[in-house]
């Protein structure tokens, strides 16, 4: 098992446990770019310096903060390590909210939560079977990264992977006041046939998610241009956008998504024409991509 990224407690009212979280990411990504000279071929090396002493050594670099034009105090790691801060060890939890009450634009970046030991498994899980049962979520404030998080900790519904779930989260003054963004997107009234069309082709195309179904194909673009270039092969270039399709009004549109849909299921119906009122409500139709032969590797 990997080391924790932190380690401390979680404190409700007179209740403490010891827990590790541990980061839930990690990075797939294994195209790696370097800075190279275009005229020579060579790597860019970056140095640190001052204009006073040329090159400046790691260990000879500390924190800065310009508190007048020009001016500086210096702060050392030590000194950032001794903020007194509760967070920095405890997860206190302030209140629980419902399950459904976080809107997803706050959280930011999960981690995986499990007892510090087996000592710690008891309270860990009556606290977890707690919130899987009242269906809530807990917050509090974690520190690290120099600064101070909101976090919220929610159990797992799998009883198999018995662990618990913690969310950095944002700051409400982080995220932009959606307002000056919506606030002009005209009103219009919402045609009854057209939103019955519109919920049947959410139907149609509702699954359960399947995440492992979903690939990064800019990543595997980015490594045949790469392995391209390496075998001096010609470089694959992106096609062409497809020609959009013609104008026609929204109904039209919604009834062939929707009878699309169901020539996939083998279900084939006559496409019902629009009237003269419905094709001023203008909309382009997306034609499917034809499709393309895969390339073969040089």
């Amino acid at each position: 098992m990997p080391r924790p990224y932190w380690s401390g407690q979680i404190q409700i009212s007179l209740v403490s446990f010891g827990v590790k979280l541990f980061t839930a990411t990690e990075s797939k990504s294994e195209i790696r770019f370097h800075q190279l000279s275009r005229k020579t071929g060579e790597r860019i090396k970056h140095q640190k310096v001052s204009g006073d002493e040329g090159k400046v050594e790691s260990s000879d670099i500390v924190k800065g903060y310009e508190y007048r034009k020009g001016e500086y105090v210096m702060v050392e790691p030590e000194e950032i390590e001794q903020i007194r801060i509760p967070s920095k060890h405890t997860i206190e939890v302030t209140q629980f909210v419902d399950e459904g009450e976080l809107d997803p634009e706050f959280f930011e970046k999960p981690y995986f939560v499990v007892p510090e030991n087996d000592v710690q498994a008891e309270a860990f899980a009556v606290v977890r079977k707690a919130l899987q049962t009242t269906k809530k979520i807990a917050l509090g404030k974690i520190a690290f990264s120099g600064r101070e998080h909101l976090v919220a900790v929610s159990a797992g519904t799998d009883d198999k992977l018995p662990g618990m779930m913690a969310y950095t989260m944002r700051y409400a003054e982080e995220l932009r006041d959606p307002k000056e963004f919506f606030e002009d997107i005209k009103k219009v009234a919402v045609d009854e046939d057209q939103l019955s069309l519109a919920k049947e082709l959410i139907k149609r195309k509702a699954s359960k998610f399947e995440p492992e179904k979903f690939k990064d194909e800019y990543e595997a673009a980015l490594r045949e241009m790469v392995e391209a270039k390496v075998k001096h092969a010609p470089i694959p270039k992106d096609e062409p956008a497809p020609a959009s399709g013609k104008v026609i009004n929204l109904m039209d549109a919604l009834r062939k998504s929707v009878q699309g849909d169901e020539a996939v299921a083998g279900k084939k119906k006559a496409p019902a024409r629009a009237t003269a009122a419905e094709t001023q409500k203008g909309i382009e139709l997306v034609k499917p991509a034809k499709a393309t032969k895969p390339r073969k590797s040089a």
